[in-house]
């Protein structure tokens, strides 16, 4: 897999990241073993966790995605052949974390970032995200914004972030940071902040992006492009429905739409699966997986760095390293294109 670059960062990354947000709870550390062998030995450098993993996160398992991912490289002695991402929560109930109100101040991320460096048990992390907003946004499937200015009153400000960020770098403690499911006001925001104060810009977005899902097109490509902020696209195969395993509605024994339904309704929303199956339709007629075309189509935007690729068995990821030796032609980003202007964006 040829290198991409991180933005401003110095940093590369393969083209495929390997997601683990399933280790820990779908995946035992002998199942994660032999994903990540298999991830390796096709050319993938760039690992993907966070200290909310696994999925769905509870105080038992908190944090066990990082410690797999660490053993996994302790094990196999590769942590310089490898680009590790972890990420601090954003505000949250949840009271497990940490003692104190869960915010992006420079407590949570200092405490984050030294407790996700002692389970993946390395000296640095290369990119550490936000990973989501200090603030009222619209993300996570939510299009429209409503400001709020009263509910704002206890947020950190993303000055307080970005200082404590610039910080855990000039100590050695991340080599680099980006942002999470953010909006363009707030990529923009960040860079300004960060030119004033001297601090790295942000390297990445890690935001999701597939499909079925192409919102990140309307203002953060041009953001990416512009001012080198790529992005990394999560869900690029929008929870398993673009691979058709859901199809006629199927409910696969162990997925993750069957064991977790509440948690992705984003992708059972009714224009979802007429969607869906029009791009497994898609290719069929090019006799290809449907899960080589989603991830296809992903990569070859050139706003994107990396696609982060999740995976239960090893069998999922052999069909989703198809991805990598597929080229679309402009005739099938057409047909695309057109799916797309026929129902578009049905799982933001």
């Amino acid at each position: 897999m040829d290198p991409r670059p991180l933005g401003r960062s110095g940093l590369s990354v393969s083209a495929f990241g390997m997601g683990t947000m399933t280790f820990g709870e779908q995946n035992t550390q002998d199942e994660a073993t032999a994903i990540l062998d298999l991830a390796a030995d096709h050319g993938v450098t760039f690992l993907d966790a966070a200290e909310l993993y696994p999925i769905p996160p509870k105080p038992e398992t908190q944090g066990e995605s990082e410690r797999i991912i660490g053993q996994w490289m302790k094990d196999r002695g590769n942590r310089d052949r490898m680009v590790v991402a972890t990420k601090v929560v954003g505000p949250t109930d949840a009271t497990y974390f940490r003692e104190g109100p869960i915010r992006l101040d420079a407590h949570n991320i200092n405490f984050a970032v030294d407790r996700s460096l002692t389970n993946l048990g390395v000296e640095a992390i290369d990119l550490y995200y936000l990973h989501w907003p200090d603030r009222k946004v619209n993300n996570f499937g939510k299009l429209d914004y409503t400001h709020r200015p009263e509910e704002e009153a206890e947020g950190t400000p993303l000055e307080e972030s970005i200082k404590a960020l610039g910080a855990l770098i000039k100590a050695g403690k991340i080599r680099a940071w980006g942002l999470s499911n953010e909006t363009p006001w707030g990529v923009m925001r960040a860079i300004v902040l960060c030119d004033a104060m001297g601090v790295p810009r942000p390297a990445a977005i890690q935001n999701p992006y597939n499909l079925l899902n192409r919102t990140f097109e309307v203002g953060l490509a041009e953001v990416a492009h512009r001012e080198d902020v790529p992005l990394v696209a999560y869900s690029p195969l929008a929870g398993g429905v673009l691979s058709g395993k859901y199809a006629n509605g199927a409910k696969p024994e162990g997925a993750r739409l069957t064991l977790y339904p509440q948690r992705y309704t984003r992708y059972t929303k009714p224009r979802v699966v007429p969607a869906a199956e029009s791009y497994v339709a898609l290719a069929r007629e090019l006799s290809v997986a449907p899960t080589a075309l989603a991830l296809a189509y992903a990569l070859s935007r050139p706003f994107v760095a990396s696609a982060l690729v999740g995976a239960t068995s090893v069998d999922q990821l052999t069909e989703s390293l198809g991805g990598l030796t597929l080229t679309l032609s402009e005739e099938t980003l057409a047909a695309i294109d057109g799916l797309h202007a026929d129902n578009p964006n049905p799982a933001p």
